[in-house]
């Protein structure tokens, strides 16, 4: 089973978000059974919050169902946990490489890595677009699976 661990800033908008639609985008593939998948924070500012409204608001209208979960921070323990580590900003990149303790396994990766782009998922909590971050965390999660998929992974 792969373990795939989202991380945003808040663990409220973009990481539950993709949480949700690479969960979508797995059960309609059929490949249920090969996924671990979850969500978590850099910071501590969100924790025990569900997603923000924006976020459910969007997956509703793209009809993918929302994931329950509460906000929490990532560890040093879910470096160990999990297969990848998906930031999505350069930001969580280096916060998540600090409480992990360094990437010596490679499994810290910038989601749009996946879609062929080194930009970062704009946060909408700032922008209050959350069309734009659907349409990136789309495409990146898109990505990470045919990513996988060419790994030989499920």
């Amino acid at each position: 089973m792969i373990k795939i661990l989202f991380v945003c800033h808040g663990n409220i908008c973009r990481s539950t978000m993709a949480q949700s639609v690479m969960t979508h985008i797995v059960n309609h593939h059929n490949l249920t059974h090969c996924f671990h998948i979850d969500s978590a924070a850099t910071s501590r500012e969100e924790i025990g919050n569900p997603p923000h409204y924006g976020t459910v608001n969007r997956l509703r209208q793209a009809n993918i169902p929302v994931i329950p979960h509460n906000a929490r921070q990532m560890t040093k323990t879910d470096y160990k946990e999990y297969d990848y580590l998906i930031g999505m900003d350069s930001a969580n990149i280096r916060n998540m490489t600090r409480i992990a303790g360094g990437d010596p396994e490679g499994k810290i990766h910038k989601l749009l890595s996946f879609a062929g782009s080194g930009r970062d998922v704009a946060d909408p909590w700032y922008t209050g677009d959350f069309d734009a971050t659907y349409e990136d965390v789309t495409a990146g999660c898109q990505g990470l699976l045919s990513y996988l998929q060419k790994q030989g992974i499920c």
